[in-house]
């Protein structure tokens, strides 16, 4: 019984047909359930990447037919913004919500995340945003065709000149340097946005805060990236090294090696965010983590709906569970389980 009533399963407002019942206690296996949860990561950053590179291929074909209002730095930001939330809203009750390999890392290191299970996360969300850069592509890929066309009829080399820079074809999908940035100033940009970032992260996992509830820190993280991209994105951000070395990867199946950009710049751009979150995280945990604060009631709630998942307690199944057995994913206490959102 939970402070406002009865606690309510799924299973309790109807029966599953049998096909799905039999697959779910299958996929909450020990055995299987650890590939729901990459599944989950890709399909996450699936989402962020699949809906944000859209925009950003439309603003280059739109930059080379010259033609104003395809697509926008806001809209790109926008773009990504939303994929954040749907990222969370779809598949971070059963991953956790990372999404990005610098909260895996950074999880691993300050709540005790286990390393093999970063590790696979990684690869998910790298094959994630791989997989959204193919898909993307070939939806625009016609498109793209006739802009690179007439751009090459209109001046002949200089499709060649602009491919692999951000005003480019590749350069929507792979991170270019600028013509005339320095690979400081690169860094810099780099790691003072993920820095930010990543104390709005932690910030949202931070239960005492009563201004920020997990139902709106789903929108806060959204937004922190979002608003990086409408401030930051002309000198240059990757801000997720999914999203950097998976569609990179994506650029380099499309257009060969010389996709790949310059070693240091791509270092630059898939790198920087996790020293960054790091460092970011010990700023918060160093200046404004009070373990003295008291959890705020929506926190309470939101760990307790977690807690109260039948797999994690201790409460017989009922007959939708009724061959439920003893593989079933254990019991599981550590903060990953019920935080939310990160990217």
């Amino acid at each position: 019984m939970s402070e406002s009533g009865p606690v309510l399963h799924v299973r309790d407002l109807g029966q599953r047909p049998r096909i799905f019942t039999i697959w779910e206690r299958k996929r909450n296996s020990k055995e299987v359930h650890w590939l729901m949860e990459c599944f989950a990561e890709a399909l996450g950053v699936f989402f962020y990447v699949y809906f944000g590179l859209g925009s950003q291929v439309g603003w280059v074909f739109g930059n080379l037919i010259k033609e104003e209002g395809i697509s926008s730095i806001f809209q790109i930001g926008m773009a990504y913004t939303f994929g954040i939330i749907f990222a969370i809203t779809v598949c971070a009750s059963v991953s956790g919500g990372h999404f990005n390999p610098c909260v895996s890392i950074a999880l691993a290191i300050f709540r005790g995340f286990p390393p093999l299970k970063a590790l696979r996360y990684i690869i998910a969300q790298v094959l994630g945003s791989f997989i959204a850069s193919l898909v993307v592509y070939n939806q625009w890929k016609a498109l793209l065709d006739l802009a690179e066309a007439g751009v090459e009829a209109a001046s002949p080399g200089t499709l060649e000149a602009i491919l692999f820079t951000p005003n480019g074809p590749a350069g929507a999908f792979g991170n270019y340097m600028l013509p005339g940035q320095t690979l400081g100033r690169a860094f810099m940009n780099e790691f003072m946005n993920c820095a930010v970032i990543g104390l709005v992260i932690w910030a949202c996992l931070d239960p005492s805060k009563i201004t920020l509830p997990p139902v709106v820190s789903t929108f806060v993280v959204a937004f922190s990236y979002g608003a990086s991209i409408w401030g930051f994105a002309v000198p240059g951000v990757s801000l997720n090294a999914a999203r950097d070395v998976g569609a990179r990867l994506g650029a380099m199946t499309i257009w060969g090696k010389a996709a790949g950009g310059t070693s240091g710049y791509s270092a630059i751009s898939a790198l920087t965010n996790i020293p960054a979150t790091l460092f970011a995280i010990l700023i918060y945990e160093i200046f404004l983590v009070d373990s003295d604060a008291v959890v705020s009631t929506e926190h309470i709630k939101f760990i307790r709906h977690h807690q109260n998942h039948a797999r994690l307690a201790h409460e017989k199944p009922s007959s939708y569970d009724a061959e439920t057995s003893s593989t079933e994913k254990p019991n599981v206490t550590t903060f990953e389980n019920v935080s939310t959102s990160n990217v």
